[in-house]
């Protein structure tokens, strides 16, 4: 795997709601799964199965305090990364939101069911 491939993948992590919302969770203070279910009304399995996808792709980093396991971003630079996210997106929202390419964009080409919005499209 090549320099782009890992950084695709490491894209990758934060290209899906749920990892989004655990990250805004956990952006300011760590969290326990609990807590992190709570605040983004999620349930706790597919909160833990996003949080194994982050912790392995070294965006956040835990730690065990008796039975709880803590929450964190990985370090200032990922905190950092989202607020630039949120800068850049706060320069290009209207274009973001009105853009009809993007499902073609992330389904790549071809006919095939697209992963975004699991509907079938043709190029």
């Amino acid at each position: 795997m090549d320099y782009l491939d890992v950084k695709v993948k490491f894209i990758k992590g934060f290209g899906d709601r749920t990892r989004l919302q655990i990250l805004e969770a956990i952006k300011d203070q760590e969290k326990t799964v609990q807590q992190i279910v709570d605040q983004i009304n999620g349930n706790q399995s597919n909160v833990s199965q996003h949080l194994a996808c982050l912790k392995g792709c070294g965006i956040v980093t835990s730690r065990q305090d008796g039975k709880f396991m803590y929450y964190s971003l990985r370090d200032e630079q990922v905190r950092s990364l989202l607020n630039i996210f949120d800068a850049v997106l706060g320069d290009v929202e209207q274009q973001v939101a009105t853009c009809d390419k993007n499902e073609v964009c992330l389904c790549g080409k071809g006919d095939l069911k697209c992963l975004t919005n699991r509907k079938k499209i043709s190029l």
